[in-house]
């Protein structure tokens, strides 16, 4: 009955496992760069589809308009982003770095439209878990 109860156990810590690893996010989407690629595609070409997982979960996202600050969390903004799916700007982009360590970077993401410009100032951190979008705060000019 005691190997039974351990057989059980072990069957039982694998499934587990088995589970817990199926949602692992592959490594190679957990570098800086894949998380900014990503960022520009959803913005630019409406390529939500892996935007999720490169947003951790507490991010915020501000827009400024004027003299206000519209505020959004990481559902209401990638809620936004999948109604415009597979929606192309006309606009030219452009990245820089503005910051750069083991910890976080920030990178300036320019979206340039003929009577504007919309500059998103983008904050990734290394979360431990790979790097994450933490914030944006956006402005037009």
């Amino acid at each position: 009955m005691k190997t039974f109860q351990s057989v059980t156990l072990a069957l039982a810590l694998l499934i587990t496992c088995s589970f817990a690893k199926a949602k692992d996010v592959p490594s190679e989407n957990l570098t800086k760069t894949h998380a900014i690629n990503t960022y520009v595609d959803a913005m630019t070409r409406g390529r939500v589809s892996n935007l999720s997982q490169v947003i951790d979960q507490s991010a915020k996202f501000d827009i400024q308009r004027g003299n206000t600050v519209l505020s959004y969390n990481k559902k209401e903004m990638t809620d936004f982003l999948k109604a415009g799916k597979n929606v192309e700007q006309a606009c030219t982009t452009s990245t820089r770095i503005v910051e750069n360590n083991t910890d976080m970077a920030v990178v300036k993401v320019d979206m340039k439209y003929d009577h504007f410009t919309r500059s998103n100032y983008v904050t990734l951190a290394n979360t431990g878990t790979g790097w994450k979008i933490t914030n944006v705060y956006s402005v037009f000019t």
